[in-house]
């Protein structure tokens, strides 16, 4: 009886199998890789960020001169390629060169194309003779002026007319100057809104 009960213990001892796979990988491949991931993953990001700041272009509002549409502190996606393949509109909000200086930029709505003729009378905007329905502005515009545009050039006006340091005061804006057209507000989240409007005049000039 306890020759039967030992050589049951016996065969009953459990039996270890070590598990091998057939390519084993070694350490120093899997750092390889790892190195490989995140050099790439670093290199889209820098490819990523450098288009992004080809195209579009992060601006912070500074002044009260577009005031209702835009704040202080608000910040804007720009598209620096808007008038590259395409042409401003009237209504358009754009950031330029002021005077082609590169350190300073100044914020404006788009009023008078290149050929238009632009009046300021008794708080009224009339681009070619058609008067402008502007819901946009702080307060009508209390000066008066007439102005032509010449080619290549806008006439702007910030939305604020009567604290806005603009064309009716320096004249107009070398499309060369124009760093692009402003997109949306994207911050404040809670004022996250579109820029663009229909345009405003379809009057020729």
């Amino acid at each position: 009886m306890e020759e039967i009960k030992e050589n049951q213990t016996e065969e009953t001892n459990p039996v270890v199998i070590t598990a091998t796979t057939d390519n084993p990988q070694p350490k120093e491949e899997s750092g390889k890789s790892f190195l490989q991931d995140l050099f790439e993953t670093v290199a889209m990001a820098l490819i990523l960020f450098v288009i992004l700041n080809t195209i579009t272009s992060r601006v912070k509002v500074f002044n009260v001169s577009m005031q209702p549409t835009l704040r202080e502190q608000d910040l804007l996606l720009v598209n620096k390629l808007a008038y590259r393949f395409g042409t401003p509109k009237h209504g358009d909000v754009i950031v330029f060169h002021f005077n082609g200086d590169d350190k300073e930029d100044y914020i404006k709505r788009v009023i008078g194309l290149p050929g238009d003729l632009v009046e300021i009378q008794s708080g009224v905007v009339r681009v070619n003779g058609q008067a402008l329905t502007e819901p946009y502005i702080m307060e009508m515009p209390t000066y008066n002026g007439t102005w032509e545009v010449p080619e290549d050039q806008l006439f702007v006006l910030g939305d604020n007319r009567n604290h806005s340091s603009d064309s009716h005061q320096w004249g107009t804006v070398k499309m060369e100057w124009v760093v692009g057209k402003a997109l949306l507000v994207y911050w404040p989240l809670n004022k996250i809104k579109l820029l663009t409007i229909p345009d405003l005049v379809h009057a020729q000039p």
